[in-house]
Protein backbone atom coordinates (compact mmCIF):
# COMPACT_ATOMS: atom_id res chain seq x y z
CA UNK A 1 0.00 0.00 0.00
CA UNK A 2 1.03 3.34 -0.80
CA UNK A 3 1.96 6.14 1.89
CA UNK A 4 1.39 10.00 1.99
CA UNK A 5 2.95 11.45 -0.62
CA UNK A 6 4.57 15.21 -0.51
CA UNK A 7 1.37 16.75 -1.66
CA UNK A 8 -0.37 15.07 0.67
CA UNK A 9 0.90 16.02 3.66
CA UNK A 10 1.27 19.63 2.21
CA UNK A 11 -2.32 19.36 2.12
CA UNK A 12 -2.56 18.55 5.45
CA UNK A 13 -0.24 20.93 7.12
CA UNK A 14 -1.57 24.03 5.15
CA UNK A 15 -5.12 22.56 6.37
CA UNK A 16 -3.45 22.48 10.27
CA UNK A 17 -1.96 26.35 10.38
CA UNK A 18 -5.17 27.76 8.17
CA UNK A 19 -8.09 26.15 10.48
CA UNK A 20 -5.71 27.81 13.95
CA UNK A 21 -5.27 30.61 12.28
CA UNK A 22 -9.07 30.58 10.79
CA UNK A 23 -10.37 30.22 14.53
CA UNK A 24 -8.61 32.54 16.25
CA UNK A 25 -9.82 35.57 14.28
CA UNK A 26 -13.32 33.93 15.10
CA UNK A 27 -12.62 34.39 18.82
CA UNK A 28 -15.14 35.90 21.28
CA UNK A 29 -14.37 36.67 24.91
CA UNK A 30 -15.61 39.96 25.59
CA UNK A 31 -17.90 38.20 28.37
CA UNK A 32 -18.77 34.70 29.65
CA UNK A 33 -21.77 35.03 27.53
CA UNK A 34 -19.50 35.58 24.24
CA UNK A 35 -17.06 32.97 25.47
CA UNK A 36 -19.22 29.82 26.70
CA UNK A 37 -21.96 30.59 24.31
CA UNK A 38 -20.62 32.23 21.55
CA UNK A 39 -22.64 35.64 22.43
CA UNK A 40 -26.24 33.90 21.64
CA UNK A 41 -25.38 34.88 18.10
CA UNK A 42 -25.53 32.03 16.16
CA UNK A 43 -27.89 31.71 13.23
CA UNK A 44 -29.44 28.28 12.51
CA UNK A 45 -26.85 26.83 9.13
CA UNK A 46 -23.98 27.83 11.95
CA UNK A 47 -26.20 25.95 14.46
CA UNK A 48 -27.05 22.90 12.17
CA UNK A 49 -23.13 22.45 10.77
CA UNK A 50 -21.72 23.00 14.24
CA UNK A 51 -24.00 19.45 15.49
CA UNK A 52 -23.34 17.75 12.90
CA UNK A 53 -19.27 18.42 12.93
CA UNK A 54 -19.52 17.88 16.42
CA UNK A 55 -21.39 14.63 15.88
CA UNK A 56 -18.92 13.11 13.36
CA UNK A 57 -15.64 12.38 15.06
CA UNK A 58 -13.06 10.10 14.11
CA UNK A 59 -14.49 7.01 15.92
CA UNK A 60 -17.50 7.64 13.92
CA UNK A 61 -16.24 7.38 10.45
CA UNK A 62 -13.88 4.49 11.75
CA UNK A 63 -17.04 2.77 13.19
CA UNK A 64 -19.38 3.42 10.52
CA UNK A 65 -16.94 1.89 7.54
CA UNK A 66 -16.44 -0.95 10.00
CA UNK A 67 -19.71 -1.90 10.48
CA UNK A 68 -20.53 -1.77 6.49
CA UNK A 69 -17.89 -4.36 6.56
CA UNK A 70 -19.72 -6.53 8.44
CA UNK A 71 -22.71 -5.90 7.00
CA UNK A 72 -24.28 -4.16 10.21
CA UNK A 73 -25.91 -1.36 7.50
CA UNK A 74 -28.50 -1.29 10.49
CA UNK A 75 -26.06 1.09 12.21
CA UNK A 76 -27.87 3.82 10.24
CA UNK A 77 -30.93 3.39 13.07
CA UNK A 78 -28.51 5.67 15.06
CA UNK A 79 -28.78 8.26 12.28
CA UNK A 80 -32.07 8.22 11.06
CA UNK A 81 -33.47 8.03 14.25
CA UNK A 82 -31.66 11.20 15.05
CA UNK A 83 -33.64 13.65 12.99
CA UNK A 84 -37.06 12.08 15.43
CA UNK A 85 -34.56 13.08 18.61
CA UNK A 86 -34.16 16.21 17.04
CA UNK A 87 -37.99 17.21 16.14
CA UNK A 88 -38.70 16.21 19.84
CA UNK A 89 -35.88 18.22 21.16
CA UNK A 90 -37.14 21.02 19.44
CA UNK A 91 -40.29 20.90 20.26
CA UNK A 92 -40.26 20.60 23.79
CA UNK A 93 -36.95 20.94 25.19
CA UNK A 94 -35.30 24.14 23.10
CA UNK A 95 -37.67 26.16 24.40
CA UNK A 96 -37.41 25.64 28.16
CA UNK A 97 -33.41 25.77 27.44
CA UNK A 98 -33.50 28.66 26.01
CA UNK A 99 -36.23 30.80 27.52
CA UNK A 100 -34.18 29.77 30.96
CA UNK A 101 -31.04 31.52 29.52
CA UNK A 102 -29.01 28.32 31.61
CA UNK A 103 -25.12 27.72 30.39
CA UNK A 104 -25.72 24.08 31.03
CA UNK A 105 -27.91 21.10 31.15
CA UNK A 106 -26.72 20.42 35.11
CA UNK A 107 -27.83 24.16 35.80
CA UNK A 108 -31.30 23.40 34.21
CA UNK A 109 -31.47 20.36 36.43
CA UNK A 110 -30.69 22.52 39.18
CA UNK A 111 -33.69 24.83 37.82
CA UNK A 112 -36.32 22.19 37.68
CA UNK A 113 -34.98 19.80 40.99
CA UNK A 114 -32.27 21.18 43.03
CA UNK A 115 -28.40 21.42 43.43
CA UNK A 116 -27.36 18.10 44.04
CA UNK A 117 -28.76 16.33 40.66
CA UNK A 118 -26.58 19.58 39.21
CA UNK A 119 -23.19 18.64 40.54
CA UNK A 120 -23.68 14.97 39.84
CA UNK A 121 -25.03 15.04 36.46
CA UNK A 122 -22.15 17.89 36.20
CA UNK A 123 -19.37 16.11 37.69
CA UNK A 124 -20.52 12.67 35.02
CA UNK A 125 -20.90 14.30 32.09
CA UNK A 126 -17.14 16.16 32.80
CA UNK A 127 -15.58 12.51 33.40
CA UNK A 128 -17.73 11.19 30.60
CA UNK A 129 -16.36 13.74 28.20
CA UNK A 130 -12.78 14.04 29.03
CA UNK A 131 -12.37 10.08 29.62
CA UNK A 132 -14.24 8.24 27.53
CA UNK A 133 -15.46 11.27 24.62
CA UNK A 134 -12.17 12.74 23.78
CA UNK A 135 -10.32 9.56 24.29
CA UNK A 136 -12.44 7.55 22.52
CA UNK A 137 -11.59 9.69 19.42
CA UNK A 138 -7.91 9.99 20.28
CA UNK A 139 -8.02 5.87 20.68
CA UNK A 140 -9.46 5.30 17.13
CA UNK A 141 -7.40 8.77 15.86
CA UNK A 142 -4.21 6.60 17.14
CA UNK A 143 -5.33 3.65 15.02
CA UNK A 144 -5.60 5.23 12.26
CA UNK A 145 -2.87 8.42 12.36
CA UNK A 146 -0.34 5.25 13.15
CA UNK A 147 -1.10 3.77 9.57
CA UNK A 148 -0.67 6.98 7.53
CA UNK A 149 2.36 8.14 9.12
CA UNK A 150 4.24 5.12 10.12
CA UNK A 151 7.46 6.94 10.75
CA UNK A 152 6.43 8.95 13.64
CA UNK A 153 5.28 8.06 16.93
CA UNK A 154 1.72 7.73 17.55
CA UNK A 155 1.71 9.78 20.52
CA UNK A 156 3.59 12.61 19.18
CA UNK A 157 0.58 12.99 16.62
CA UNK A 158 -2.06 12.66 18.96
CA UNK A 159 -0.35 15.56 21.35
CA UNK A 160 -0.14 17.94 17.78
CA UNK A 161 -3.54 17.31 17.17
CA UNK A 162 -5.07 18.36 20.68
CA UNK A 163 -2.57 21.11 21.12
CA UNK A 164 -4.07 22.44 17.36
CA UNK A 165 -7.70 21.92 18.53
CA UNK A 166 -7.23 23.86 21.68
CA UNK A 167 -4.94 26.46 19.83
CA UNK A 168 -7.96 28.06 18.88
CA UNK A 169 -10.68 26.53 21.67
CA UNK A 170 -8.71 28.51 24.48
CA UNK A 171 -8.61 32.26 23.07
CA UNK A 172 -11.73 32.10 20.93
CA UNK A 173 -14.30 30.26 23.22
CA UNK A 174 -17.59 28.37 21.48
CA UNK A 175 -17.39 30.92 18.59
CA UNK A 176 -13.87 29.65 17.37
CA UNK A 177 -14.85 26.82 18.07
CA UNK A 178 -18.41 26.48 16.06
CA UNK A 179 -17.21 28.25 12.98
CA UNK A 180 -14.28 26.26 12.56
CA UNK A 181 -16.85 23.44 13.03
CA UNK A 182 -18.28 24.62 9.83
CA UNK A 183 -15.02 24.40 7.90
CA UNK A 184 -14.31 21.50 9.03
CA UNK A 185 -18.35 19.57 8.32
CA UNK A 186 -17.88 20.95 4.64
CA UNK A 187 -14.56 19.53 4.04
CA UNK A 188 -15.56 16.09 6.13
CA UNK A 189 -18.37 15.72 3.90
CA UNK A 190 -16.31 16.34 0.54
CA UNK A 191 -13.99 14.16 1.90
CA UNK A 192 -16.56 11.75 2.62
CA UNK A 193 -18.46 11.72 -1.20
CA UNK A 194 -15.05 11.36 -2.81
CA UNK A 195 -14.00 8.08 -1.29
CA UNK A 196 -17.51 7.25 -2.09
CA UNK A 197 -17.00 7.98 -5.62
CA UNK A 198 -13.47 6.36 -6.25
CA UNK A 199 -15.03 3.45 -4.24
CA UNK A 200 -17.86 3.07 -7.10
CA UNK A 201 -15.66 3.78 -9.57
CA UNK A 202 -13.20 0.58 -8.54
CA UNK A 203 -16.17 -2.07 -8.52
CA UNK A 204 -18.24 -0.44 -11.64
CA UNK A 205 -21.93 -1.35 -12.35
CA UNK A 206 -23.02 1.51 -9.47
CA UNK A 207 -25.47 0.57 -6.90
CA UNK A 208 -27.09 -2.08 -8.83
CA UNK A 209 -23.16 -3.42 -9.47
CA UNK A 210 -22.70 -3.67 -5.68
CA UNK A 211 -25.89 -5.34 -4.67
CA UNK A 212 -25.49 -8.02 -7.50
CA UNK A 213 -21.76 -8.81 -6.65
CA UNK A 214 -22.86 -8.33 -2.83
CA UNK A 215 -25.31 -11.65 -3.79
CA UNK A 216 -22.84 -13.57 -5.15
CA UNK A 217 -20.03 -13.27 -2.30
CA UNK A 218 -22.89 -13.87 0.40
CA UNK A 219 -24.07 -17.20 -2.11
CA UNK A 220 -20.94 -18.48 -2.07
CA UNK A 221 -19.62 -18.31 1.22
CA UNK A 222 -17.03 -15.85 0.40
CA UNK A 223 -18.25 -13.34 3.34
CA UNK A 224 -16.89 -14.23 7.16
CA UNK A 225 -19.17 -13.60 9.29
CA UNK A 226 -16.70 -14.95 11.85
CA UNK A 227 -18.08 -15.95 15.20
CA UNK A 228 -21.72 -15.27 14.34
CA UNK A 229 -22.26 -18.53 12.64
CA UNK A 230 -20.69 -20.82 15.36
CA UNK A 231 -23.12 -18.47 17.98
CA UNK A 232 -26.34 -19.55 15.89
CA UNK A 233 -26.34 -15.25 15.45
CA UNK A 234 -28.38 -13.69 12.51
CA UNK A 235 -26.39 -13.63 9.08
CA UNK A 236 -27.63 -11.97 6.16
CA UNK A 237 -28.34 -14.18 3.27
CA UNK A 238 -28.89 -11.60 0.55
CA UNK A 239 -28.19 -7.94 -0.63
CA UNK A 240 -31.53 -6.78 0.66
CA UNK A 241 -31.32 -8.29 3.84
CA UNK A 242 -27.30 -6.96 4.35
CA UNK A 243 -28.84 -2.72 3.57
CA UNK A 244 -32.57 -4.16 5.71
CA UNK A 245 -32.57 -1.32 8.94
CA UNK A 246 -34.91 -4.03 10.68
CA UNK A 247 -33.22 -7.52 12.06
CA UNK A 248 -34.46 -10.84 13.42
CA UNK A 249 -34.33 -11.15 17.14
CA UNK A 250 -30.89 -13.00 16.89
CA UNK A 251 -28.84 -10.00 15.08
CA UNK A 252 -25.99 -9.20 17.50
CA UNK A 253 -25.78 -5.71 17.08
CA UNK A 254 -29.17 -4.19 16.79
CA UNK A 255 -32.41 -6.26 17.04
CA UNK A 256 -35.50 -5.14 15.81
CA UNK A 257 -36.84 -4.20 19.24
CA UNK A 258 -33.52 -2.10 20.30
CA UNK A 259 -34.97 0.47 17.57
CA UNK A 260 -38.01 0.70 19.32
CA UNK A 261 -36.29 1.07 23.30
CA UNK A 262 -32.54 1.93 23.46
CA UNK A 263 -31.69 3.50 20.11
CA UNK A 264 -34.42 6.14 21.52
CA UNK A 265 -32.86 6.33 24.71
CA UNK A 266 -29.28 7.11 23.48
CA UNK A 267 -30.23 9.36 21.40
CA UNK A 268 -32.59 11.43 23.35
CA UNK A 269 -29.35 11.26 25.85
CA UNK A 270 -26.75 12.51 22.70
CA UNK A 271 -29.12 14.88 21.40
CA UNK A 272 -31.03 16.21 23.84
CA UNK A 273 -29.25 15.80 27.37
CA UNK A 274 -25.31 16.34 26.52
CA UNK A 275 -23.59 18.91 27.00
CA UNK A 276 -21.15 19.50 24.14
CA UNK A 277 -24.27 18.85 21.51
CA UNK A 278 -26.68 21.39 23.44
CA UNK A 279 -24.11 23.81 24.16
CA UNK A 280 -24.39 24.44 20.38
CA UNK A 281 -27.72 25.20 20.38
CA UNK A 282 -27.39 27.75 23.50
CA UNK A 283 -25.48 29.61 21.41
CA UNK A 284 -28.65 30.53 19.00
CA UNK A 285 -29.24 33.92 18.59
CA UNK A 286 -33.22 33.11 19.06
CA UNK A 287 -35.42 30.26 19.72
CA UNK A 288 -36.46 30.10 15.71
CA UNK A 289 -32.78 29.78 14.77
CA UNK A 290 -32.83 26.95 17.39
CA UNK A 291 -35.01 25.10 16.21
CA UNK A 292 -34.49 25.49 12.76
CA UNK A 293 -31.00 24.69 13.30
CA UNK A 294 -31.51 21.22 15.14
CA UNK A 295 -33.53 20.19 12.00
CA UNK A 296 -31.31 21.42 9.85
CA UNK A 297 -28.59 18.75 11.83
CA UNK A 298 -31.34 16.15 11.33
CA UNK A 299 -31.21 16.82 7.67
CA UNK A 300 -27.29 16.27 7.45
CA UNK A 301 -27.01 13.05 9.12
CA UNK A 302 -29.86 11.35 6.37
CA UNK A 303 -26.91 11.17 3.87
CA UNK A 304 -24.45 8.86 5.92
CA UNK A 305 -25.32 5.87 5.42
CA UNK A 306 -24.49 6.82 1.61
CA UNK A 307 -21.25 8.66 2.12
CA UNK A 308 -20.25 7.11 5.36
CA UNK A 309 -21.87 3.47 5.47
CA UNK A 310 -21.75 2.36 2.23
CA UNK A 311 -18.03 2.59 1.68
CA UNK A 312 -17.42 0.13 4.07
CA UNK A 313 -19.58 -2.17 1.83
CA UNK A 314 -17.79 -1.75 -1.11
CA UNK A 315 -14.74 -2.29 0.93
CA UNK A 316 -15.84 -5.49 1.89
CA UNK A 317 -16.24 -6.44 -2.01
CA UNK A 318 -13.50 -5.04 -3.17
CA UNK A 319 -10.99 -5.77 0.05
CA UNK A 320 -11.94 -8.71 1.73
CA UNK A 321 -9.30 -10.83 0.50
CA UNK A 322 -6.40 -8.20 0.29
CA UNK A 323 -3.38 -8.48 1.93
CA UNK A 324 -2.80 -5.89 4.81
CA UNK A 325 0.09 -7.27 6.56
CA UNK A 326 2.09 -4.70 5.27
CA UNK A 327 -0.10 -2.09 7.69
CA UNK A 328 1.47 -4.42 10.49
CA UNK A 329 -1.38 -3.55 12.56
CA UNK A 330 -0.88 -6.12 15.82
CA UNK A 331 -4.20 -8.10 16.69
CA UNK A 332 -4.86 -8.67 20.70
CA UNK A 333 -3.03 -12.12 20.22
CA UNK A 334 -0.18 -10.49 19.21
CA UNK A 335 0.05 -11.76 15.88
CA UNK A 336 -0.13 -9.16 12.08
CA UNK A 337 -3.63 -9.07 10.99
CA UNK A 338 -3.53 -9.83 7.01
CA UNK A 339 -7.07 -9.24 6.05
CA UNK A 340 -10.41 -6.89 7.13
CA UNK A 341 -11.94 -9.66 8.29
CA UNK A 342 -9.81 -10.02 10.99
CA UNK A 343 -9.29 -6.41 12.11
CA UNK A 344 -12.36 -4.32 10.35
CA UNK A 345 -11.10 -1.67 12.32
CA UNK A 346 -8.89 -0.67 9.34
CA UNK A 347 -11.76 -0.50 7.06
CA UNK A 348 -11.18 3.02 6.58
CA UNK A 349 -7.28 3.42 5.94
CA UNK A 350 -7.32 0.60 3.79
CA UNK A 351 -10.16 2.54 1.91
CA UNK A 352 -8.06 5.67 2.02
CA UNK A 353 -4.73 3.58 1.02
CA UNK A 354 -5.91 2.08 -2.02
CA UNK A 355 -8.89 4.33 -3.52
CA UNK A 356 -7.77 7.63 -3.26
CA UNK A 357 -5.10 9.62 -5.73
CA UNK A 358 -2.31 11.48 -4.51
CA UNK A 359 -3.47 14.96 -3.19
CA UNK A 360 -7.13 13.88 -3.04
CA UNK A 361 -5.72 11.75 0.17
CA UNK A 362 -4.15 14.58 1.37
CA UNK A 363 -7.39 16.28 1.38
CA UNK A 364 -9.15 13.26 3.10
CA UNK A 365 -6.71 12.63 5.60
CA UNK A 366 -6.97 16.31 6.21
CA UNK A 367 -10.74 15.95 6.99
CA UNK A 368 -10.21 13.21 9.61
CA UNK A 369 -8.02 15.27 11.22
CA UNK A 370 -10.73 17.69 11.22
CA UNK A 371 -13.43 15.36 12.81
CA UNK A 372 -10.97 14.22 15.19
CA UNK A 373 -10.27 18.35 15.86
CA UNK A 374 -13.53 18.70 15.88
CA UNK A 375 -14.81 16.48 18.86
CA UNK A 376 -11.74 17.06 20.72
CA UNK A 377 -12.41 20.70 20.63
CA UNK A 378 -15.75 20.08 21.46
CA UNK A 379 -15.57 18.15 24.61
CA UNK A 380 -12.74 20.48 25.71
CA UNK A 381 -14.82 23.86 25.56
CA UNK A 382 -18.28 21.69 26.77
CA UNK A 383 -16.36 20.69 29.86
CA UNK A 384 -14.60 23.52 30.63
CA UNK A 385 -18.49 25.55 30.39
CA UNK A 386 -18.96 22.68 32.79
CA UNK A 387 -16.32 23.42 35.53
CA UNK A 388 -16.70 27.29 35.19
CA UNK A 389 -20.04 27.66 35.42
CA UNK A 390 -21.55 24.85 37.39
CA UNK A 391 -18.44 24.24 39.86
CA UNK A 392 -16.31 27.58 39.87
CA UNK A 393 -18.99 30.16 39.80
CA UNK A 394 -20.84 28.49 42.53
CA UNK A 395 -18.08 28.39 45.08
CA UNK A 396 -16.89 31.82 43.71
CA UNK A 397 -19.77 34.21 42.84
CA UNK A 398 -18.56 37.14 43.31
CA UNK A 399 -16.55 36.89 40.03
CA UNK A 400 -16.83 39.24 36.96
CA UNK A 401 -17.82 38.18 33.82
CA UNK A 402 -14.05 38.63 31.75
CA UNK A 403 -12.65 36.43 35.42
CA UNK A 404 -15.34 33.65 34.21
CA UNK A 405 -13.43 33.52 30.99
CA UNK A 406 -10.14 33.59 32.42
CA UNK A 407 -11.02 30.57 34.57
CA UNK A 408 -13.00 28.81 31.67
CA UNK A 409 -9.48 29.34 29.20
CA UNK A 410 -7.47 28.10 32.17
CA UNK A 411 -9.65 24.88 32.63
CA UNK A 412 -9.38 24.38 29.10
CA UNK A 413 -5.34 24.54 29.17
CA UNK A 414 -5.85 21.80 32.58
CA UNK A 415 -8.10 19.61 30.48
CA UNK A 416 -6.02 19.44 27.39
CA UNK A 417 -2.70 18.64 30.02
CA UNK A 418 -5.40 15.44 30.97
CA UNK A 419 -5.86 14.40 27.72
CA UNK A 420 -2.79 14.48 26.62
CA UNK A 421 -1.83 12.79 29.69
CA UNK A 422 -4.66 10.01 29.04
CA UNK A 423 -3.10 8.99 25.38
CA UNK A 424 -0.27 7.01 27.03
CA UNK A 425 -3.03 4.84 28.70
CA UNK A 426 -5.67 5.50 25.67
CA UNK A 427 -2.33 3.05 23.77
CA UNK A 428 -2.08 0.44 26.39
CA UNK A 429 -6.03 -0.62 26.65
CA UNK A 430 -6.98 -3.44 24.66
CA UNK A 431 -9.95 -3.43 22.64
CA UNK A 432 -12.39 -5.52 25.38
CA UNK A 433 -11.33 -2.81 27.90
CA UNK A 434 -12.32 -0.02 25.57
CA UNK A 435 -15.28 -1.46 24.92
CA UNK A 436 -15.91 -1.32 28.61
CA UNK A 437 -15.28 1.95 28.94
CA UNK A 438 -17.99 2.75 26.11
CA UNK A 439 -20.49 0.68 27.60
CA UNK A 440 -19.88 2.81 31.02
CA UNK A 441 -21.53 5.67 28.84
CA UNK A 442 -24.22 3.61 27.89
CA UNK A 443 -25.35 2.08 31.12
CA UNK A 444 -25.32 5.83 32.48
CA UNK A 445 -27.77 8.15 30.04
CA UNK A 446 -30.67 6.20 30.98
CA UNK A 447 -30.87 7.55 34.50
CA UNK A 448 -30.59 10.84 33.09
CA UNK A 449 -32.66 10.75 30.16
CA UNK A 450 -35.48 9.06 32.65
CA UNK A 451 -34.64 12.55 35.11
CA UNK A 452 -34.98 14.95 32.29
CA UNK A 453 -38.09 13.44 30.50
CA UNK A 454 -39.69 13.17 34.33
CA UNK A 455 -39.04 16.75 34.86
CA UNK A 456 -40.49 18.21 31.61
CA UNK A 457 -42.93 15.93 31.73
CA UNK A 458 -44.80 15.44 35.26
CA UNK A 459 -45.00 18.06 37.95
CA UNK A 460 -45.04 15.54 40.95
CA UNK A 461 -41.28 14.72 40.19
CA UNK A 462 -38.65 16.07 42.51
CA UNK A 463 -34.96 16.75 43.64
CA UNK A 464 -35.40 13.90 45.82
CA UNK A 465 -36.16 11.46 43.37
CA UNK A 466 -34.26 12.55 41.00
CA UNK A 467 -30.80 12.45 42.55
CA UNK A 468 -31.96 8.81 44.44
CA UNK A 469 -32.75 7.39 40.70
CA UNK A 470 -29.48 8.80 39.61
CA UNK A 471 -27.50 7.32 42.02
CA UNK A 472 -29.19 4.34 41.88
CA UNK A 473 -28.77 3.76 37.92
CA UNK A 474 -25.25 4.95 38.18
CA UNK A 475 -24.43 2.42 41.03
CA UNK A 476 -26.02 -0.64 38.95
CA UNK A 477 -24.68 0.70 35.56
CA UNK A 478 -21.56 0.16 37.29
CA UNK A 479 -22.37 -3.64 38.79
CA UNK A 480 -23.66 -4.13 34.59
CA UNK A 481 -20.23 -3.40 33.93
CA UNK A 482 -17.96 -5.33 36.69
CA UNK A 483 -20.85 -8.15 36.08
CA UNK A 484 -19.93 -8.24 32.30
CA UNK A 485 -15.79 -7.93 33.54
CA UNK A 486 -15.36 -10.64 36.38
CA UNK A 487 -18.56 -12.70 34.74
CA UNK A 488 -20.69 -12.57 38.04
CA UNK A 489 -23.90 -13.10 36.52
CA UNK A 490 -23.92 -14.77 32.96
CA UNK A 491 -27.93 -14.29 32.89
CA UNK A 492 -26.96 -10.42 33.12
CA UNK A 493 -23.94 -10.13 30.76
CA UNK A 494 -25.79 -12.71 28.13
CA UNK A 495 -28.56 -9.49 27.32
CA UNK A 496 -27.54 -7.31 24.86
CA UNK A 497 -26.76 -3.98 25.91
CA UNK A 498 -29.72 -2.23 24.32
CA UNK A 499 -31.76 -4.46 26.67
CA UNK A 500 -29.77 -3.32 29.54
CA UNK A 501 -30.52 0.10 28.97
CA UNK A 502 -33.69 -0.30 28.35
CA UNK A 503 -34.76 -2.03 32.14
CA UNK A 504 -31.92 0.39 33.75
CA UNK A 505 -34.55 3.54 31.97
CA UNK A 506 -37.39 1.73 33.16
CA UNK A 507 -35.79 0.80 37.11
CA UNK A 508 -34.84 4.42 37.22
CA UNK A 509 -38.63 5.78 36.23
CA UNK A 510 -40.10 3.68 39.00
CA UNK A 511 -37.64 5.04 41.38
CA UNK A 512 -37.83 8.32 40.88
CA UNK A 513 -41.52 7.99 40.41
CA UNK A 514 -41.76 5.89 43.68
CA UNK A 515 -39.77 8.26 45.91
CA UNK A 516 -41.50 11.63 44.61
CA UNK A 517 -44.54 10.56 45.50
CA UNK A 518 -43.39 9.89 48.94
CA UNK A 519 -41.57 13.06 49.71
CA UNK A 520 -42.10 16.48 49.44
CA UNK A 521 -43.33 18.36 45.74
CA UNK A 522 -40.97 20.53 44.18
CA UNK A 523 -42.25 24.47 44.26
CA UNK A 524 -45.21 26.10 42.62
CA UNK A 525 -42.53 28.53 40.77
CA UNK A 526 -40.44 25.41 39.75
CA UNK A 527 -43.58 23.22 38.33
CA UNK A 528 -44.56 26.26 36.26
CA UNK A 529 -41.20 27.63 35.29
CA UNK A 530 -40.03 24.28 33.83
CA UNK A 531 -42.23 21.50 33.39
CA UNK A 532 -44.18 21.44 29.83
CA UNK A 533 -48.21 22.51 29.42
CA UNK A 534 -50.16 21.77 26.88
CA UNK A 535 -52.04 25.56 26.93
CA UNK A 536 -48.51 26.07 25.81
CA UNK A 537 -48.50 24.16 22.41
CA UNK A 538 -52.15 26.13 21.63
CA UNK A 539 -50.12 29.50 22.62
CA UNK A 540 -47.53 28.54 20.10
CA UNK A 541 -50.48 27.94 17.44
CA UNK A 542 -51.21 31.04 17.23
CA UNK A 543 -48.00 33.22 16.81
CA UNK A 544 -46.78 30.44 14.32
CA UNK A 545 -50.41 31.04 12.36
CA UNK A 546 -48.77 34.18 10.63
CA UNK A 547 -45.50 32.10 9.35
CA UNK A 548 -44.97 31.51 5.98
CA UNK A 549 -44.27 27.61 5.73
CA UNK A 550 -40.96 27.94 5.08
CA UNK A 551 -40.14 29.61 8.92
CA UNK A 552 -42.42 27.31 10.98
CA UNK A 553 -40.47 24.51 12.44
CA UNK A 554 -44.02 22.59 12.70
CA UNK A 555 -43.91 22.44 8.74
CA UNK A 556 -40.38 21.94 8.30
CA UNK A 557 -40.57 19.13 11.19
CA UNK A 558 -43.83 17.49 8.83
CA UNK A 559 -41.26 17.62 5.52
CA UNK A 560 -38.48 16.48 7.42
CA UNK A 561 -40.63 13.22 9.06
CA UNK A 562 -41.71 12.62 5.42
CA UNK A 563 -38.08 12.94 3.47
CA UNK A 564 -36.75 10.59 6.78
CA UNK A 565 -39.67 8.15 6.01
CA UNK A 566 -38.63 7.96 2.43
CA UNK A 567 -35.71 7.04 3.20
CA UNK A 568 -35.61 4.66 5.83
CA UNK A 569 -38.26 2.79 3.82
CA UNK A 570 -36.21 2.52 0.86
CA UNK A 571 -34.00 0.19 3.40
CA UNK A 572 -37.05 -1.05 5.16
Amino acid sequence: MNGLSYIDIAVIVVYLIGIIIYGISKSKRGSSEDYFLGGRTMTWPIVGIALFSANISSSTLVGLASDGFQTNVNVYNYEWFAVVVLIFFAIFFLPFYLRSGVYTMPEFLERRYDSRSRYYFSFITVVGNILVDTAAGLYVGKIVLTLLFPSLDSTLILIILAVAAAAYTIPGGLNSVIQTEVIQAVLLILGSCLLTYFAFDQLGGGWSGMMAKLDTMLSSGEVNFGDRLVEGKYIPQNSDEVFSLVRPDNDEFMPWWGLLTGVPLLGFYFWANNQFMVQRVLGAKDLNHGRWGALFAGLLKLPVIFIMVVPGVLALLLFSTLDISGLNYELTNGTICNNLSDCPNLTYPVLLFQLLPVGVLGLVVAGLMAAMMSSVSATFNSASTLVTMDFVKQLKPDLTSKQLVRVGQITTVILVVLAISWVPFIESVSDSLWTYLQLVIAYTCPPAVSTFILGMFWKRANGTGSIVSLLTGFSLAVLMILSQTFDWVPEVNELHFLAKATWLFVICVVIHVTVSLVTKPQSEHQINEYTYKKEMFAEESKDLAGLPWYKNYRTLSVILLIVTAIVVGFFW
